[in-house]
């Protein structure tokens, strides 16, 4: 039987403007078993979990599990267990960690400060230092969701992780199944799918060197759907790869007159430059399963770039 996976890969899917969107991410340890909606449906406590997701809800801030690779036993002692806040917007972005045995302690954040980019609550609640190690490399393997995360995902994170590279961790959902294995790393927040591990390697070598692998990106979470197509999109047109030289200013949804959504981003380098990028909302047909548990056939929507124009300097 095929896997959404495997179906979307056959009819070359396109993987860019597929990332999930958070401002900030929050990522915390907890090993053993994780369920479909793992914040509620492991081993951490669900009140706690219930409670983490009513606290980010509108905020920009998404919560996520992650664990080591390997066997996932959880013996339930009160271990340290890590914790992680990374900002992705472009020009702010940083990464915090911390060590807590107190994971409800989480719920003393500031989470509208946090979704801002302001890591003192972060600091302050938790201990929080600056990251100074390798960046952070998350594979999502929660099977539970969809079983492409676990057949395609766990392989990758175990080979990563044999292979020496520091950094990588399993994680929870990060959203596009169809697009197993799937990644995202910090502190940048791009996200990335059909992921191998020499691309993963080459992508975490581009973050220590500032810079963006595009080979297989799905986008960078700071921003909405429309804004990291375009982004893409202008990276591919100037061959601008530093991570933090390009930033989306302005995202304005245009008049569709019943038809296609369409919207101009403007996308700005830090030398003055600007672009205007349309994009167009568009159907992946044919109909496929978005995932391996979908009753019936969709048809997801893809954000197709309809133009890039440079603006004249002034």
């Amino acid at each position: 039987m095929s896997t959404c996976a495997t179906v979307s890969r056959q009819l070359d899917e396109p993987v860019s403007a597929t990332a999930p969107t958070a401002t900030t991410w929050l990522l915390l340890e907890q090993s053993g078993p994780w369920g479909a909606k793992a914040l509620t449906s492991s081993h951490l406590d669900p009140a706690l979990g219930r409670a983490l997701e009513r606290a980010a809800q509108g905020t920009g801030v998404r919560v996520a599990l992650i664990r080591r690779p390997g066997r996932h036993a959880d013996f339930h002692a009160p271990a340290a267990r890590h914790v992680y806040a990374a900002h992705t917007v472009p020009g702010g972005a940083w990464l915090r960690g911390a060590l807590t045995t107190a994971p409800e302690r989480l719920l003393d954040l500031d989470f509208h400060a946090l979704g801002g980019g302001d890591h003192r609550t972060f600091d302050t609640a938790l201990g929080g230092r600056p990251h100074t190690g390798d960046p952070l490399a998350l594979v999502c393997t929660n099977g539970r969701r969809d079983r492409c995360c676990a057949l395609l995902g766990r392989p990758l994170a175990a080979e990563l992780a044999a292979s020496g590279v520091r950094g990588v961790w399993e994680s929870t959902h990060l959203g596009g199944h169809r697009f197993s294995p799937t990644l995202l790393i910090l502190p940048y927040g791009y996200a990335y799918g059909r992921a191998e591990a020499h691309t993963v390697k080459e992508a975490l070598r581009g973050v220590r060197e500032g810079r963006v692998v595009l080979d297989g990106c799905r986008g960078r979470t700071a921003w909405q759907r429309p804004a990291q197509a375009a982004e893409l999109a202008v990276r591919e047109a100037t061959g601008e790869y530093r991570a933090d030289a390009l930033t989306v200013t302005r995202a304005d949804a245009l008049d569709a007159d019943g038809g296609t959504p369409r919207w101009e981003v403007t996308v700005s380098h830090t030398d003055g430059h600007q672009w205007h990028v349309v994009v167009a909302r568009g159907a992946a047909l044919p109909p496929r399963p978005e995932s391996c548990g979908a009753a019936v056939l969709g048809d997801p929507s893809r954000m197709d770039v309809v133009s890039v124009r440079e603006l004249a300097l002034s």
